[in-house]
């Protein structure tokens, strides 16, 4: 089974991949949340430009760096998991949830760190929000995503599968908050009990401060409570709130260069 994932990651991995965006592209055509401030072709030729920068150059290497740490652990005996008898499921639950947290606590250092916070604001420098504000990260952030996810794996002695899983949900529920797609606000209410929805998620892109420094969890929203960082809804509405960054809005930083340079221009180094 291991050796299997390995050979036929990349495949699997790229059609989850392209298959989420063109389910929730469809989804947005049919039921939109809100209406779109920014010219539709320029913003996508920029955004979907790191649906290949990223996964051909860097993202499509992810899997295989988590999934390489998983492999190197079993082999070496390496990490929690290898150390302390658990059974199968538990560490495969156990290894989703932490993987899960882990992603929370590094996605709050890169908004309250300097430097990082650099490499993660090109993502909210986009003045639209849908599926393809998911695809918006800068490489640099992403190698030291990957580079983080791949540690975690290693302390934890993660199964391999536990890993497959965590690259498969973590895929198809960015593409789902990031979505501008509408969903039933009773549904919303339930399922933000427990998962990230396009609601929650949105108010995370707030041009207000407070707003951005909120709502951090990538699968699990129980995170955001736990650490007080959960805000319900934006303060100007849905429909009115402002997206983005008040410091990035000119063109200039909607194109791939301006996107790509975006960690050298010196503004306000951080959000908290």
């Amino acid at each position: 089974m291991g050796e299997l994932l390995v050979r036929h990651g990349a495949a699997l991995y790229a059609l989850g991949y392209f298959g989420a965006i063109a389910l929730v592209a469809t989804w947005e055509a049919v039921a939109p949340r809100r209406a779109l401030v920014s010219p539709l072709r320029g913003r996508w030729i920029a955004n979907l430009a790191f649906a290949l920068i990223d996964p051909l150059l860097v993202r499509a290497l992810l899997p295989f760096v988590a999934i390489g740490a998983a492999v190197l652990a079993a082999e070496r005996g390496i990490g929690l998991f290898h150390w302390v008898p658990a059974p199968g499921w538990l560490a495969v639950a156990v290894s989703l949830v932490a993987l899960d947290l882990a992603r929370y606590l590094e996605h709050r250092l890169l908004h309250r760190v300097p430097l990082l916070w650099r490499l993660h604001r090109m993502h909210h420098t986009d003045v639209d929000y849908d599926f393809t504000t998911a695809l918006r990260f800068h490489p640099a952030e992403a190698l030291l995503s990957g580079a983080l996810a791949a540690g975690v794996v290693v302390m934890l002695g993660a199964p391999l599968v536990a890993v497959v899983l965590d690259q498969a949900l973590f895929v198809a529920a960015a593409m789902f908050a990031h979505a501008n797609g509408r969903v039933d606000p009773r549904w919303d209410r339930a399922l933000r009990l427990v998962l990230v929805t396009p609601d929650l998620h949105r108010v995370h892109h707030s041009a207000l401060e407070r707003e951005t420094n909120s709502n951090y969890a990538s699968v699990l929203s129980g995170w955001d409570r736990l650490f007080g960082s959960y805000v319900a809804e934006p303060a100007a509405g849905h429909e009115r709130m402002t997206i983005g960054l008040r410091e990035f809005r000119e063109p200039r930083h909607q194109r791939v260069g301006g996107m790509l340079a975006n960690p050298l221009f010196s503004v306000a180094a951080s959000r908290e």
